[in-house]
């Protein structure tokens, strides 16, 4: 079975145009590290959607087949139907989560593990903005670890938007949430910032705004 799902994998990848296919590893940013990501060919990232989605690849490229509007494909190698493919958890570890580094899993990323939705409402900008006003110098530190997201990327916000901390944390979070799309709820917001060394008030008012 693992071989048929690594063989399918491959002939999906080599299916696409080269222009979808960086499209593809675009949209797996939320769920895989841009490091291993970008430089990848396609039988290496078959390896990392293997590894890291064990007994899901299939399910995971089908829903970034979908984004991309490839139904063609999605048929043609018969890939699991979106009911069966999980929303928010796109991997299944085989019973053993590493603790010390967390999980790519949907949006969040090494120190953070998400929990169930409670409230999928998704985040305003007037939320984040508030967020944004509780976050402390450690934004980078958070952005990084706890978003994903890529320094180079963070130090350009800091550079559009000099001498304004506030803006810095504004900006870093409508990336997050830019790049989340629709997975960019509270929970999932909260989910990923729990692990963060942060002012207790900011998971206050996460909490508060889960119950609204």
């Amino acid at each position: 079975m693992a071989r048929d799902e690594r063989v399918t994998l491959l002939e999906v990848h080599q299916a696409l145009p080269e222009e979808q296919f960086q499209s593809l590893k675009f949209l797996l940013e939320g769920q895989v590290p841009a490091g291993l990501l970008l430089p990848a060919s396609r039988p290496e990232l078959c390896r990392i959607l293997l590894q890291r989605f064990p007994g899901n690849s299939l399910g995971v490229t089908a829903r970034i087949l979908r984004q991309l509007g490839r139904l063609d494909l999605i048929q043609h190698f018969q890939l699991p139907l979106e009911e069966q493919i999980p929303e928010e958890t796109p991997w299944e570890p085989n019973g053993d989560i590493p603790k010390a580094r967390g999980d790519p899993t949907s949006g969040c990323h090494p120190g953070g593990i998400p929990a169930p939705p409670v409230n999928p409402r998704r985040l305003t900008e007037k939320d984040l903005m508030q967020v944004a006003q509780r976050l402390g110098k450690e934004w980078q530190e958070v952005g990084i670890l706890h978003l994903g997201l890529e320094r180079s990327r963070l130090e350009q916000i800091q550079e559009e938007n000099p001498g304004n901390p506030v803006l810095w944390n504004f900006e870093m979070l409508r990336e997050w949430r830019r790049r989340e799309r629709h997975k960019a709820t509270v929970s999932q917001l909260r989910s990923c910032l729990e692990p963060a060394r942060l002012d207790p008030g900011i998971l206050d008012f996460l909490q508060s705004l889960q119950g609204d």
